[in-house]
């Protein structure tokens, strides 16, 4: 499975009323289809997932199916801590045509190692498409243990792990003993570059919705042996970075699109919007990494 050096975490657009933004969602597609975006991921929590229902997921996956029109791998979040409800989802995202489905570690629930394996195993079972293993402790309370992900990587249809513990102990440790059998992202983009040195393959990314095109020329300059330009990049990238996490995602970066013409809406509850003050230190740190 191949979904290249970026794949975008795609925000959902929403109009005043709440309602998904279908004509905005188009614009945004082929904004970041033209900024360095060589795949999509719909419907993950960037996608503010938990407040939309199976319906809107459904019509929303099916639409973004339509209009990429193979252009580039979509990868549709299925997963949650109901796994028959996984598996439900899974099956008919796959009908529509999804090229891979990210599944995301039981939250909540917090099952031990062998429960997440069964969880995995479960979905892998009921479907055929590629599975993106979703691993963040930091949502879900629970860490899925390289030795778990290791086992995992035995599955033929498991062949990607999208790796969000922020421990890059952890996805060294993967690599090592999968040996190119799990294709290792990056889930934090602040530690893009860092992976790659190691032997991961990109970025599932959200900072690409608005600095795409530095960060595949990062990937691009990491990869021909500029490894200087490549960190020149990374530390020109990374307040951009930090600043858009600075507030629960996607609430700045929703908020950044704005500032470069990409109007994507609102939020949904329990997510708001930043305060002015918060918006004004977000604008000062953007107008910095534009005079860079």
């Amino acid at each position: 499975m191949n979904i290249g050096h970026i794949s975008t975490a795609m925000v959902t657009p929403f109009q005043e009323d709440g309602s998904i933004d279908y004509s905005a969602t188009e614009r945004l597609i082929e904004h970041l289809l033209s900024t360095g975006t060589e795949s999509l991921v719909v419907c993950g929590t960037t996608g503010e997932s938990p407040t939309l229902s199976t319906a809107e997921k459904l019509k929303f996956i099916e639409f973004v199916v339509k209009k990429v029109n193979n252009r580039v791998p979509i990868v549709a979040g299925t997963g949650s801590n109901n796994t028959s409800a996984s598996i439900d989802l899974s099956q008919r995202a796959e009908a529509l045509g999804v090229d891979a489905l990210m599944i995301v570690t039981p939250y909540y629930n917090k099952p031990n190692q062998r429960g997440m394996i069964a969880h995995y195993e479960a979905i892998a079972t009921a479907t055929t498409v590629p599975i993106v293993v979703y691993n963040i402790p930091g949502r879900s309370v629970v860490n899925l243990e390289p030795e778990s992900i290791v086992a995992l990587s035995k599955i033929p249809s498991i062949q990607i792990v999208k790796e969000a513990s922020g421990s890059l102990d952890q996805m060294t440790k993967i690599l090592a003993e999968t040996k190119n059998e799990l294709l290792v992202y990056s889930g934090d983009d602040s530690l893009t570059l860092p992976l790659l040195a190691v032997g991961g393959s990109g970025i599932i990314s959200v900072a690409s919705h608005v600095i795409g095109k530095d960060m595949q020329e990062m990937i691009q300059a990491f990869h021909a042996g500029n490894h200087a330009k490549a960190a020149e990049i990374h530390q020109n990238i990374l307040p951009v970075i930090k600043g858009l996490f600075k507030h629960p995602n996607p609430v700045v970066v929703k908020y950044a699109l704005s500032k470069i013409g990409v109007e994507v809406g609102s939020l949904r509850l329990p997510l708001v919007e930043m305060t002015k003050e918060e918006k004004i230190e977000f604008d000062t740190i953007w107008n910095e990494y534009q005079g860079t």
